[in-house]
């Protein structure tokens, strides 16, 4: 009988592709950096590649925060900090929410059924803000962020600290869901949960 849900946050539970293109608008008009469409989709593009190769092991956290953004601003032929834009734009994503249609009534058909726990592998300040601003953390029993564990989905320590955490757990009355075939159902397939 399954027990313990284990939840991925963006694209899962919030619309992480609506928050993240108000929170990089505003970021780059600030910085006076175009931010029209096209640029917006190619730094998504460009986020995505590098959140890949964090999964593979390929790049660090912080390669990845910062390389985006020297990427981005080297195809555009612009000269800008990009600690200073990244910290910009994790400040402006930390504040809005959007939800995932349906993900409001999924969790509190959930909540009551299940052991709900949050595991995600976006920056802890960030998620924990955007957590408050939803109003869903008091659904989760525990939250998992890859950054305090200091491991990333889909690597299996990331999954062992998450189970360490939780008293009585049992891979086979757990399940993992989320929107990414390669962090959530990957990870939690190799983690040997259902997913």
């Amino acid at each position: 009988m399954l027990r313990t849900v284990f939840l991925d946050l963006d694209d899962t539970i919030l619309d992480f592709s609506l928050a993240e293109a108000a929170a990089l608008r505003r970021a780059l008009t600030e910085a006076d950096v175009p931010a029209d469409n096209a640029v917006l989709a190619r730094y998504h593009a460009i986020n995505a590649a590098q959140w890949e190769l964090l999964e593979e092991g390929v790049l660090t956290r912080e390669q990845v925060l910062l390389g985006r953004f020297d990427i981005l601003f080297g195809e555009l032929g612009l000269v800008r900090s990009a600690g200073e834009i990244c910290g910009r734009y994790e400040e402006y994503l930390a504040e809005g929410h959007w939800f995932v249609p349906g993900a409001e009534a999924l969790l509190e058909a959930l909540a009551p059924r299940y052991d709900l726990y949050l595991a995600s592998n976006g920056t802890a300040a960030v998620q924990y803000r955007r957590l408050e601003s939803a109003g869903i953390k008091g659904y989760f029993r525990g939250i998992f962020i890859s950054q305090d564990l200091g491991a990333d989905k889909p690597s299996p320590a990331f999954f062992q600290k998450c189970f360490a955490a939780i008293p009585g757990f049992s891979r086979e009355r757990a399940v993992m869901v989320g929107d990414s075939l390669t962090s959530d159902i990957r990870g939690g397939k190799n983690a040997g949960l259902r997913a």
